[in-house]
């Protein structure tokens, strides 16, 4: 009989994670990491027998009926199978809800989100609007809109489907995605003096949620500029499921997140109520982009550990030249390169949630607040490039097997790529940082601050090289520095490279500090060989002055 290959397999992903189990052992207190580790190692029961399935219904799509057998406009939203049963899961394990559990303290941050990133490689873009549910229940904890408070934010953290909602964002028009302040959408008074939403949103992710954040502009607002936008809270669907003056134009058809309906809407009338004002709703969003950022990175995270995961198990199940591929000295190089690039990154994003946690906890001082509004873009904007880069090389080491669409690898690729475009592309992230660097006071010198306090907990003399690059790199950013926080365009082009070098530099300063540890506490050197591969290649690459070739290809 002709050879078959046997295709990967999906063990627990919790179980099989030692990056994750050894980051909790080292921070979490003992009581709630054995409670956290029940819970992951549930979750990734559910998330490993989801997957043979998931396979079985790669071309499932929602679909869009405009009407009914009546002529009736109806439009109506049919979801994949497997994305109805998401609301249960998220609901049960608390992805929302364990974020706000007061019990936990400062550790709610890292017990969510420990969670969502077992969770979001599975759950076909559902991490989507628990992302923006959860930034929108932030969002309203920051404001004094109580009767709105009391009414939305039990069902943003319920823990039963039933009574779970989900929160939409709907900002992007066709006048502008980042810019919003081109937004075209407006806000207008009834006679019984009752906000009506009156625009098209062009690009709506997760229309089916049972309300969503907008921006619109206030008829008789001040400000003809981004700060005469308001924030506005809108349930786009009655009692009885009919949308409430909205019509949905057309279903997006998008390179990946396929599972996930994303919509061209038109309002006309949909009744509305403002957040908190009738200006300034660009800063009212603000705190929905640094959550979303944040599960941008935990989902990058998660597809990348995805393939890896596929890709080793396929590695002792297909032998080549004689012998196991995940046994061959090259391959074997290149998974070393891919795991050392993900353990970095898992690193920096841990962290970004501990200081979120703390932040919201008032635990953290002024610097290290700058430092979290630092991090918060560049661990956003690195994760996201990591993944495509290392899902591509991992779709690369499945061979021709990795191309096809069935064994459902390309969609891995395809997915990661709206990491580096949602919530901002890798540009709007670095002129955000660019923004952090030039308008926070004391940013840099934080980050500086708490690069060197991480370099002097690595003791450990095999990681005498991963110090070193770490200090050299705090040097070259030093000596960058000063160059880019001049205003003029031409320093613009090297905040790109600058957000890079410094996501990079940090997360080696996590890794190797976890790696110290790790060697005393846990006797793995593991994480140590992934300190001293991550920073082997260099950890800074700076601007070195306007590239006048730039604007001659640029015109090409």
């Amino acid at each position: 009989m002709a050879f078959v290959q046997a295709p990967p397999e999906l063990a627990n992903p919790f179980s099989s994670d030692r990056v994750l189990r050894s980051y909790l052992r080292r921070t979490m207190p003992p009581a709630m990491l054995e409670t956290l580790e029940s819970e992951a190692m549930a979750l990734g029961e559910i998330v490993s027998d989801l997957y043979p399935k998931q396979l079985q219904a790669l071309d499932e799509q929602p679909r869009l009926i405009q009407w009914d057998a009546w002529g009736n406009r109806v439009d109506r939203i049919e979801l994949a199978p497997y994305w109805q049963q998401m609301p249960e899961i998220a609901a049960h394990f608390g992805l929302v809800a364990h974020g706000y559990d007061k019990d936990k303290g400062a550790h709610a941050r890292i017990y969510q989100f420990s969670l969502a990133y077992l969770y979001a490689a599975a759950s076909e873009f559902y991490g989507c609007p628990l992302a923006m549910t959860d930034g929108a229940t932030r969002t309203l904890f920051e404001t004094t809109n109580r009767p709105l408070i009391e009414r939305a934010v039990p069902h943003f953290l319920a823990r039963e489907a039933d009574s779970l909602w989900t929160c939409g964002q709907w900002m992007t028009e066709t006048s502008g995605g980042s810019d919003v302040s081109a937004s075209e959408t407006i806000a207008s008074r009834d006679d019984q003096g009752r906000w009506q939403i009156y625009g098209r949103k062009w690009f709506t992710s997760a229309t089916t949620s049972e309300a969503a954040l907008l921006l619109a502009r206030p008829e008789s607002g001040e400000h003809s500029d981004a700060d005469g936008l308001a924030l506005f809270y809108v349930e786009p669907r009655d009692e009885h499921g009919r949308l409430r003056q909205i019509e949905i134009d057309q279903l997006k058809n998008k390179l990946g997140t396929r599972k996930l309906p994303t919509a061209e809407l038109r309002l006309f009338g949909t009744p509305a109520e403002p957040v908190n004002g009738l200006s300034h709703g660009v800063r009212g969003i603000a705190p929905v982009l640094n959550i979303t950022r944040l599960w941008n990175a935990y989902t990058a995270l998660s597809l990348y550990r995805r393939g890896l995961q596929l890709l080793q198990d396929y590695g002792s199940r297909r032998n080549v030249f004689g012998k196991a591929l995940g046994r061959q000295p090259l391959h074997r190089d290149t998974m070393a390169d891919l795991l050392a690039e993900f353990e970095a990154g898992f690193h920096l994003t841990m962290h970004v949630a501990e200081l979120l946690g703390k932040q919201e906890h008032g635990l953290l001082d002024e610097s290290h607040s700058a430092l979290w509004r630092l991090l918060t873009p560049l661990a956003k904007l690195w994760t996201a490039k990591q993944a495509v880069t290392g899902l591509s090389e991992i779709i690369e080491g499945f061979g021709g097997a990795g191309y096809v669409e069935s064994t459902g690898l390309p969609a891995l690729l395809r997915d990661a790529q709206v990491l580096t475009i949602w919530e901002g592309t890798t540009n709007v992230m670095a002129l955000d940082v660019l923004r952090v660097l030039r308008g926070t006071e004391g940013a840099f010198t934080a980050y500086q601050t708490a690069l060197r306090g991480l370099a002097a907990q690595i003791s450990a003399q095999e990681l005498l090289p991963v110090r070193e690059a770490i200090l050299a790199a705090s040097k070259s950013l030093n000596e960058g520095m000063p160059s880019l926080l001049r205003s003029d365009d031409d320093r613009q082009s090297g905040a790109r490279t600058f957000a890079i070098a410094l996501a990079r530099t940090m997360a080696a300063a996590l890794l190797g500090r976890h790696a110290d540890w790790s060697m005393r506490a846990e006797n793995d050197r593991r994480p140590a060989a992934a300190a001293r591969r991550f920073v082997r290649p260099g950890l800074v690459k700076l601007f070195e002055g306007h590239d006048p070739d730039a604007d001659l290809l640029a015109e090409d």
